[in-house]
């Protein structure tokens, strides 16, 4: 009883929080037992439903499917998107690599959007620095991508930052190709300066919990936050029109 109050208790401060900060709700990274989430699709929409969010996203890691699996996965969310009373969306992480993005065009054509994130290991140094904004470039100039996934995560474990000049480059780059990068609420990037850039050159950002887990759908409070002490609006998300 005790840990149902709680829990309740939780659902209502979380919302009453993104209520009083007067933004529409999405969360487009999130993941299922389809790839190493806990939960099944059915599971996080019902979630995002029951914390009023008005988008919800499912983006499990590409690197977990196969042709047959991936058919299931897009099939069973275009089945529950015609059935919930909110906007679902069919995307996917995929892994930024040395080599490139791996999402194929045949994929992502049945998608709603892709997220790229880098998932590598990097050693200490502006070099790694450099080393991390040169993969991230790969991803802004690949057409299969749309959402550049927790940008700058990797930062203080290189212990080492990008200049004022290395991040408006990515910017620009964002700009000219039509990118969006995720404010990430689980690894709290990109930070207050950069989102400030983003939203200054036009460039579409979307929110995004990472969760694991249906009771962490939704945890966005961070991102609707540090969004609005950017200047931005509703008008600065990716998908804007759809919420």
């Amino acid at each position: 009883m005790v840990f149902l109050l709680i829990c309740f208790k939780v659902k209502f401060l979380m919302c009453a929080v993104l209520i009083f900060l007067g933004a529409k709700m999405m969360d487009l990274h999130t993941h299922t037992q389809f790839s190493d989430g806990v939960g099944f699709i059915y599971d996080n929409v019902a979630s995002a439903e029951e914390k009023s969010l008005n988008m919800i996203g499912i983006s499990d890691h590409i690197h977990y499917f196969t042709p047959k699996k991936f058919n299931r996965y897009v099939s069973q969310i275009k089945r529950i998107k015609e059935e919930s009373e909110i906007v679902v969306l069919a995307g996917i992480e995929a892994n930024i690599n040395e080599n490139g993005v791996d999402i194929l065009p045949d994929l992502r054509k049945e998608l709603d959007y892709v997220i790229a994130s880098v998932h590598l290991w990097f050693d200490i140094g502006y070099n790694e620095v450099q080393h991390y904004l040169n993969l991230v470039k790969i991803a802004l100039e690949d057409k299969n991508v749309d959402i550049i996934g927790h940008f700058g995560n990797i930062f203080p474990y290189i212990g080492a930052y990008p200049t004022y000049d290395d991040l408006l480059e990515i910017i620009q780059l964002a700009e000219a190709n039509g990118k969006a990068f995720e404010i990430s609420s689980r690894y709290k990037v990109p930070d207050l300066d950069f989102i400030k850039l983003c939203v200054k050159h036009g460039v579409k950002l979307t929110f995004g919990s990472d969760a694991h887990s249906p009771s962490d759908v939704g945890k966005i409070a961070w991102s609707v936050k540090i969004l609005k002490k950017a200047g931005g609006t509703e008008e600065d998300l990716l998908f804007n029109d759809l919420l």
